[in-house]
């Protein structure tokens, strides 16, 4: 091979590996960046003894939920909308949820409880394999009655098991991690327990969204809008025909478990663009007015409940009026076993000082109770004036008006699921053995955002430079042997 033909290979083979190089360099680049952690859940029961106890015989007391938490299982309650950042090639994950439980005991002649306790906004933080569970805690002291508010609390640690958060895809997925409480945690716990006590386990599932796509870095030639073109705030009403509204309520935390518990067998059932916000139904496309504080509006959706012993609820036609003297109603069309009535009154709420801000009236968590109506459409399963779940509602007067948004679940189950127990994980590998060579959201690997195969940086550079090499080797021995380049004349 001649000289020149040498040199032109050896530099098309140089040539070929670093467009190879600079097309692969971006995407590890890109993969490499902190990825935005939208919508998820964590579930969590605190601990399971301690419900118990505040509910038992002794402090005689209860729990309530906040902010849109809802409960799962047993005795586990369900955190929700989970926001941070993942970073897969270290492995670092931040993921804080929405919703609080706020528990009461040991009720005195004046009405207060010495048992007073609130967890909320919980947020697990990992990085170098090993985790910390935060919390926001409003507690009081058992001895003293001295009320305490402390926010991102390191409340309990988590034990990973030997889980490689390392990976690219799509969620991360954590099921059953030990948790035990922290000299912190305990403080902020009223004393109840000691450090190191063991919690019950953490379980959650976040989205992790795609890397951002890295734009050029040329200065853009695009023109700024001209004002003519900006659109126009639009004007903050304070009366009027409602654009838009929802109404959230969860009917009542205990029926939905007695629904779906061991004695009704049941489900719940939503149509007409009813929506399940976990804790909570959504009834949406709110139509009426509002002027001065006084509230009409019907709103669409119905939810049905069903299951043995003649369990058979159905809600549909929901309505909300709200008077000056500050008072709300919830009526709905209701259907039972053996009630049917329309427009029927089931709960009155406190719905006071009910303005717009920014063209949007909202009302979050007003305390509601049971009609006398109410009663009879749940076939008398509940008294007049029993506690129902919380009723929520937000209605638009402007067309810029957003409503809030329900809680964000995430799409549990997207994710290979990672557990910490070794005999989860023994079992998972000889259920599966060839995962360990695949993309995982929780192991090791390497994929790109859309599922498709990626091949890792080190093989394919590895794989160039072969080429190269072997080139190089053959150009070498061609130079030794020049004899065979070209035949000797006889």
């Amino acid at each position: 091979m001649p000289p020149s033909l040498r040199l032109r290979l050896c530099g098309s083979v140089a040539g070929l590996c670093l467009a190879v190089l600079g097309a692969l360099l971006p995407a590890t680049a890109a993969h490499a960046a902190s990825r935005t952690v939208q919508g998820g859940r964590l579930d969590w029961g605190i601990k399971s003894s301690f419900q118990s106890y505040v509910t038992g015989p002794i402090a005689k007391g209860s729990f309530s939920l906040t902010s849109g938490a809802a409960t799962v299982g047993g005795s586990q309650f369900r955190f929700h909308s989970a926001t941070g950042t993942y970073d897969g090639d270290t492995g670092a994950f931040r993921a804080g949820f929405s919703g609080g439980v706020h528990f009461v005991g040991h009720k005195k002649a004046d009405g207060t409880h010495q048992l007073d306790l609130t967890i909320s906004r919980p947020t697990v933080r990992i990085s170098g394999g090993s985790g910390t569970l935060h919390v926001d805690v409003t507690s009081k002291e058992k001895d003293t009655g001295t009320v305490t508010t402390s926010s991102q609390v390191p409340f309990a640690s988590l034990t990973l098991g030997g889980i490689d958060m390392r990976g690219g895809g799509n969620a991360v997925a954590l099921n059953n991690l030990p948790a035990r409480l922290t000299a912190e945690g305990a403080r902020s716990f009223a004393g109840y327990y000691e450090a190191g006590t063991e919690l019950d386990p953490v379980s959650l599932s976040a989205d992790v969204q795609a890397a951002a796509t890295r734009q050029p870095t040329e200065t853009p030639t695009t023109k700024a809008p001209t004002p003519s073109a900006s659109k126009s705030p639009s004007p903050k009403a304070t009366s009027g025909a409602i654009k838009d509204g929802a109404v959230d309520w969860g009917v009542r935390r205990t029926f939905r478990e007695y629904v779906t518990g061991d004695i009704a067998k049941g489900k719940w059932t939503l149509s007409s663009g009813a929506q399940d916000g976990g804790a909570l139904f959504r009834f949406p496309s709110g139509e009426g007015t509002y002027k001065d504080g006084e509230l009409t509006a019907t709103f669409k959706g119905a939810v049905r409940f069903t299951g043995e012993n003649g369990l058979d609820l159905a809600l549909s036609g929901l309505r909300t009026v709200v008077g000056k003297n500050g008072t709300g109603t919830l009526y709905a069309d209701a259907t039972g076993a053996d009630f049917k009535g329309t427009d029927v009154p089931l709960v009155t709420f406190t719905a006071k000082n009910l303005a717009p801000k920014a063209g949007l009236v909202t009302l979050t968590e007003a305390p509601a109770k049971l009609t006398e109506r109410g009663a009879k459409a749940f076939g008398g399963m509940y008294k007049a004036g029993t506690e129902m779940d919380p009723v929520s509602l937000a209605v638009a007067l402007t067309d810029a008006a957003e409503l809030p948004a329900l809680p964000d679940l995430g799409s549990a189950g997207t994710a290979a699921d990672a557990s910490a127990t070794p005999e989860a994980e023994a079992a998972a590998k000889s259920a599966a053995p060839d995962t360990e060579n695949a993309a995982s959201d929780t192991g090791s690997g390497s994929g790109s955002d859309d599922g498709s195969p990626l091949l890792p940086i080190g093989l394919a550079v590895g794989s160039l430079l072969l080429v190269a090499a072997a080139f190089a080797v053959v150009a070498r021995r061609r130079r030794a042997q020049p004899a065979t380049e070209a035949p000797e004349k006889n």
